[in-house]
């Protein structure tokens, strides 16, 4: 039986349905869907993902010759239902060709419309509709699309506009107008002459006349569009799969373009930045759809309320908004009512928030996608929750609608008020995205990747974005256009990545060439610094300052919400009180993570560790340690203060020693004055400190399997402080981490030191504290004799940023200079730095679990790498048992989530 590789819809009936999107692709999948609820869609019909695998595999004949049959009966049937023939003259059918992969890649492939177009059949189409401008227009984008698309008609230099939009701003330059619309049919005519001159002169073709041609050539382009670079960044930033392909979608052409009867849209069930439930969206009267989300127009407002709230902002009058700018509820009332309606039906039918594509042709809406709308981290804890409330969704389903990584985006700092007061409007726009960004101006994606690499910070600034300005955009701090709505190109993509934007801020003259941008007297260059409020749409001159994000109710809720399914703890690395704080305000349940060794570099701290590492017999440093102890002692106070009644895992002392001496100079003159001893001793011991690989030398247990007087003081710091405060009623759950060890026998030597200093403390203080001593298994030896290890270590913590390394044999530091090509010639699919590699280090982490607990039943185990913020990971660690993962403060959050998740996703 030959596999099926077309499907149709059409007229109420459709061979897919909506739970077929690996196959025909999110908007395949949902436009089969509408067909069957009773939506108008115009027919068409759905090239499935596969066919984009094997057009990769077999390349473009053999999958043109695959395809033939199918496609010219699905064209058939499209000419049945909408009684025109493609390629006709005098009945023309015009069809449309999209991409549509499973997962929601908005703007990032490509997209032609009016396809069929030729001299011969423009001639036709105004004898069939009576409207040369219309047939003139349509056929004036259709070059301009294909040209693009098909033909590879770019800018040559980055400074250069698009070539067909320099050729139409000449033309408008000669006539006198603004606006394409302005342009009359002759204009039109003109530039269909001058574009196909251009395509000429630049790629040495022929525009194609025959419309199976153009068919094939639209087909191939969105197959070939699957590899372009941003489709590609875009899959690297959202975790899309290459191997999932695109579909492509073809269907009959509908036209707002038509005249003042006829309109395009994009519109929302609900905001999606601030997650309200409102009705939004944008729509153009006698316009094809790019026009809308390419910014090109600024379009005006679906809803009276919105358009409303858009005038207030862009300080328009009620009188000059109801005259120029009326809202479609006002505009076309019974199309409003009809849209209205069908919005609500497919946000009940897909229970979500929709965003949806619509073209109104002379009075007759249709709708040409639905999808579940991209949304900001706010919005998605918004909507989730209301949708829980109204009892659209279920208590699980609202937990499993969030992403976890999207909550990043609520934690962010906002700007303080008080700065907001003294700041300096220069500009307004349209508040796109929220969020406070202040960054240095950047004109070019490339400009912006370059000056985030190194170390800055910055605002990409744009007449209007582009899909190709995806790099720059994703580098941002925020993202600033002069033209576009709410449904732009920008908005619509800052909102995906949770980034500040303001678009269609009109006021700005940006001249590319020069890099500078002129708003009135004022003239900024690339470099200058702005701030903008994705909130208000308020662009201002220089840094505001910000502080910490105020959490909402909704966010509360839902993180108590994770609790009740959650069976994974989630814990923090923190190494100061304030760290612990932060990290238990977003509802961390203990330390996973302590790290001494930040704690000795500060003031007299560094100098007394310098002079115990610096010390030639165990006298001198025994001395020396006495004079860190109160300081030590002091900040575990701190720490289990700020903890009081949640365990704290702290690890001893673990970086080689060389990381603390000095290496200058300065520094070395400095301890020797200090130390009574000659520079040359200075730098002598300096020297015998260094290692041809520290990673894997003098540190961790072996620093105090060699010098137990470490181990001994910082023993004395951690149960000294829990003593102390046991006096004052905290309550303190100190647990005794030693790093870094191969063999039991390491760890055994250095539990012995601890347990008998702990005893000679107990005894001296008249008191005693409970706690417990285990181990950091990072080493992959540790992990396979982990049933050894338990026998005596009381918890198992897995240091997994160590343990990949050692597991990979790639050193964290110098992976960079090899990753990328790992990861574009899919050696490996992630950065294990990043994602937790389950099939090999979560195997160690898998058995040495079990291993322990054939021993220890009771044995606790967590991970406390920078695995343990990241949700997959987070989940693997659900799967194999952990009692915790830690994580930093401000990824607390995402991993209680995850952790959620994950209980739910295994039930």
């Amino acid at each position: 039986m030959n596999k099926k590789r077309v499907y149709t819809f059409g007229n109420g009936k459709a061979e897919g349905q909506a739970n077929m999107k690996n196959l025909l692709g999110g908007k395949g999948a949902n436009l089969a869907e509408m067909n069957l609820i009773g939506v108008p869609v115009p027919p068409g019909f759905t090239i499935t993902t596969e066919v984009c695998s094997e057009y990769y595999e077999l390349g473009r004949d053999k999958v043109v010759s695959l395809l033939q049959e199918d496609v010219k009966n699905a064209i058939a049937n499209i000419e049945q239902l909408m009684n025109a023939t493609f390629g006709d003259i005098e009945n023309p059918l015009l069809v449309s060709v999209r991409s549509g992969a499973r997962a929601s890649m908005p703007g990032m492939m490509d997209t032609i419309l009016n396809l069929g177009l030729n001299d011969d059949v423009v001639e036709g189409l105004i004898r069939k509709t009576n409207n040369p401008r219309f047939a003139w227009d349509s056929y004036r984008r259709f070059v301009q699309m294909y040209g693009d698309v098909v033909l590879g008609m770019k800018p040559v230099n980055k400074e250069d506009i698009d070539p067909f939009e320099e050729i139409i701003e000449e033309l408008k330059e000669e006539r006198g107008v603004k606006l394409d619309n302005e342009l009359s049919v002759d204009d039109l005519k003109l530039l269909v002459s001058k574009f196909k001159k251009a395509v000429k002169n630049q790629t040495g073709h022929d525009f194609p006349t025959s419309a199976y041609d153009q068919l094939w050539g639209a087909i191939c382009a969105v197959f070939d569009s699957w590899m372009n670079d941003r489709a590609i960044l875009y899959r690297k930033m959202e975790g899309i799969p290459a191997e999932w392909g695109t579909a492509v979608n073809v269907q009959a052409m509908v036209f707002g373009n038509m005249g003042e009867t006829s309109a395009t849209g994009v519109c929302f069930s609900r905001d999606a930045g601030s997650g309200e439930d409102l009705f939004n969206g944008e729509y153009l009267i006698n316009a094809q759809g790019e026009d809308v989300v390419a910014g090109i127009r600024t379009p005006q407002q679906i809803t009276k309320v919105g358009s409303q709230r858009w005038a207030e902002l862009a300080c328009v009058s009620e009188e000059e908004r109801l005259a120029k700018y009326p809202s479609m509820e006002e505009a076309m009332p019974s199309i409003y009512a009809e849209l209205d309606a069908l919005q609500t039906k497919l946000e009940n039918h897909y229970k979500d928030m929709q965003d949806m594509e619509f073209t109104v042709q002379e009075g007759k809406l249709w709708f040409l996608q639905t999808r579940n709308g991209k949304r900001t981290g706010f919005a998605m804890v918004k909507i989730a929750m209301d949708l829980l409330r109204e009892g659209m969704i279920d208590e699980k389903t609202a937990l499993l609608r969030v992403e976890p990584n999207k909550l990043d985006e609520l934690l962010h700092p906002v700007f303080d008020k008080k700065a907001l007061k003294v700041a300096s409007v220069i500009a307004k726009g349209l508040p796109a995205s929220p969020g406070a960004a202040t960054g240095q101006i950047v004109f070019f994606a490339d400009d912006a990747a370059e000056w985030h690499a190194k170390g800055h910070k910055v605002i990409m600034v744009r007449i209007e974005t582009s899909p190709e300005d995806l790099a720059g955009m994703a580098v941002a701090q925020g993202i600033l256009t002069a033209r576009g709505g709410m449904t732009s190109h920008a908005a619509v993509v800052a909102r995906g990545m949770g980034k500040c934007c303001v678009s269609g801020a009109g006021a700005l003259k940006i001249d590319y060439k020069n890099k500078t941008i002129q708003v009135g007297d004022l003239v900024l260059k690339e470099g200058d610094y702005i701030s903008l409020n994705g909130s208000n749409g308020e662009v201002y001159l220089g840094q505001i300052q910000t502080k910490e994000a105020e959490l909402s109710d909704d966010f509360r809720e839902l993180m108590t919400l994770a609790d009740k399914y959650t069976k994974l703890k989630v814990r923090t690395n923190a190494d100061t009180p304030c760290d612990a704080q932060i990290a238990r305000n977003f509802g961390a349940v203990g330390i996973g993570l302590c790290r001494t060794e930040h704690m000795f570099f500060e003031g007299e701290k560094i100098k007394a560790m310098r002079e115990m590492i610096l010390s030639e017999d165990t006298e001198g440093r025994v001395k020396a340690l006495s004079k860190i102890l109160p300081y030590q002692q002091a900040d575990f106070k701190g720490i289990f203060r700020a903890m009081d009644g949640c365990p704290v895992t702290v690890r001893l002392l673990d970086p080689p020693l060389h990381e603390f001496v000095p290496h200058d100079l300065k520094g070395q003159e400095d301890m020797a004055a200090m130390m009574g001893v000659s520079v040359k001793k200075i730098q002598e011991r300096v020297e015998s400190l260094s290692e041809q690989n520290p990673m894997l030398g003098h540190r961790g247990c072996r620093l105090g399997n060699t010098y137990p007087e470490i181990t001994e003081m910082q023993t004395l710091a951690i149960l000294g402080a829990a003593l102390e405060l046991k006096a004052e009623g905290i309550h303190t759950y100190p647990e005794i981490m030693v790093p870094l060890i191969g063999n039991v026998v390491e760890f055994q030597q250095q539990e012995a030191v601890i347990r008998k200093t702990a005893e000679k403390l107990f005894a001296e203080k008249g008191d005693s504290i409970e706690f417990t001593v285990g181990t950091m298994i990072e080493v992959p030896r540790a992990a396979l004799t982990a049933d050894k290890v338990a026998s005596s270590a009381e918890f198992f913590s897995f240091g997994t940023n160590d343990l990949t390394q050692m597991t990979f044999g790639y050193s964290r530091d110098d992976i960079a200079s090899f990753l990328p090509v790992y990861l574009d010639k899919k050696i490996l699919q992630v950065d294990p730095f990043q994602v937790l590699d389950q099939e090999g280090v979560g195997q160690l982490v898998r058995m040495a679990t079990e291993k322990g607990r054939s021993i220890r039943p009771d044995l606790k185990c967590g991970i406390c790498g920078e695995h343990g913020g990241e949700p997959s990971s987070v989940k693997f660690c659900h799967r194999v048992g952990l009692n915790y993962v830690s994580c930093s403060p401000f990824r607390v959050p995402i991993a209680r989530l995850a952790a959620a998740q994950a209980a739910i996703e295994e039930a």
